[in-house]
């Protein structure tokens, strides 16, 4: 079976940047280990100046030029119909596409899949950069238009399938996102208390909230650090949770990272105390995934996705994201309960491995592939709406 991944997928396979590249990383190099699949990727790239094809670990890696300036004028305009039509010269047996790649691939006659990593409309609504609302508003047409379109739609979370409903017409299939194998083998080692938080400086991730309830802590005798590992993509922001550090004295006691390779994650995961993640707006965070995996318990927000990852209370704590003593609190009682931390991680672990392992995610996306292409019954795929 012919399958193209259509993702953003990275130059560097070994440092993805977000989530859908490190997603696709994982996926396409399980996928290969299948017998009889054959995995083709199609990614976009502002970068290159045409067509580049490459070999990484045996699966053909085609580079498209990308010009527009703005990712939904470039995906409805002439950069997604210069996608589509090289996908469909491809003659595929199914086409998987992820994210924003669903919009580039509406119309396209072949068997279709799409993965919803996020939901850029609510996501651009929390970002509050300028003009957040009318974008939004575009973007949500946009969005559903795709989502109707796609015969089969692979929900990440109970969360997307929620959102799905009443627009989706498509076979709705339940599956998880996959991480790195090597976050399963972490080697956990003691060391000095510190929560660790791997997302973007950003309003959505809400650093700033992290950050406030970080010095709550503190000032409740939580001897430890807070370590926020991620790019800064609207520097404004990223200029006030540095002035808030200031201003709150915790220039020893937070430390701003850049960017981490998933090898110097799982380095930090492996004397993480605690894996902190306080979005306003996410689907399935792969933060979390990562964190569960290594055996470190995680403090989360109780909306969107995350009440679906961790078990409140057996696995980590959801929180309040708008209440920094709710967060607080909870980063307290982990902190100083060595003996509840080592209960959460365990728990976690043994949950991650069910579900979040890649050899896991792609057997049960080759069956929805195979019923994709007309090659597997109802009755044996995976559990579908």
């Amino acid at each position: 079976m012919k399958v193209v991944l259509a993702s953003a997928f990275p130059v560097d396979p070994g440092s993805p940047r977000g989530g859908v590249e490190a997603v696709t990383v994982v996926l396409a190099r399980a996928l290969v280990e299948h017998a009889g699949l054959e995995v083709r990727i199609v990614t976009a790239d502002a970068r290159a100046g045409r067509v580049e094809r490459s070999d990484w670990d045996g699966i053909e890696v085609h580079r498209l030029p990308w010009r527009a300036r703005r990712m939904l004028p470039g995906a409805l305009g002439a950069d997604g119909a210069r996608l589509r039509r090289h996908v469909a010269a491809l003659d595929a047996d199914v086409v998987h596409a992820h994210d924003v790649y669903g919009l580039m691939l509406r119309g396209l006659g072949a068997p279709r899949v799409l993965t919803i990593h996020g939901f850029i409309h609510a996501d651009t609504l929390v970002a509050q950069e300028r003009w957040a609302r009318i974008r939004s508003v575009l973007w949500r047409r946009a969005e559903h238009a795709a989502w109707r379109s796609f015969p089969h739609i692979v929900s990440i979370s109970p969360y997307v399938r929620e959102r799905l409903g009443g627009i989706a017409t498509g076979v709705i299939h339940d599956i998880d996102n996959p991480i790195a194998e090597p976050f399963f083998a972490v080697e956990r080692r003691s060391g000095e208390p510190a929560v660790f938080s791997a997302a973007s400086i950003c309003p959505r991730k809400n650093t700033l909230g992290l950050v406030d309830a970080f010095a709550r802590a503190v000032a409740a005798g939580a001897a430890a650090t807070l370590r926020l590992a991620g790019p800064q993509p609207q520097p404004r922001y990223a200029e006030l949770v540095r002035q808030r550090i200031r201003t709150l004295r915790l220039e020893e006691r937070v430390v701003l990272l850049p960017p981490l390779s998933g090898d110097l994650v799982r380095r930090e995961l492996a004397s993480a105390s605690v894996a902190a993640l306080v979005s306003l707006e996410e689907n399935a965070p792969l933060a979390v995934e990562e964190a569960m995996a290594a055996g470190v318990p995680v403090v989360t927000s109780n909306r969107c996705g995350m009440p679906y990852m961790v078990a409140d209370g057996e696995t980590g704590y959801l929180v309040n994201p708008l209440d920094p003593g709710d967060i607080a609190g909870r980063l307290v009682e982990l902190l100083q309960d060595a003996p509840l931390r080592r209960r959460f991680g365990d728990r976690g672990a043994a949950l991650a491995r069910q579900r979040f392992h890649p050899s896991e995610v792609a057997r049960r996306t080759r069956l929805v592939y195979e019923r994709a292409a007309g090659a597997l019954t109802r009755s044996a795929a995976p559990r579908s709406a």
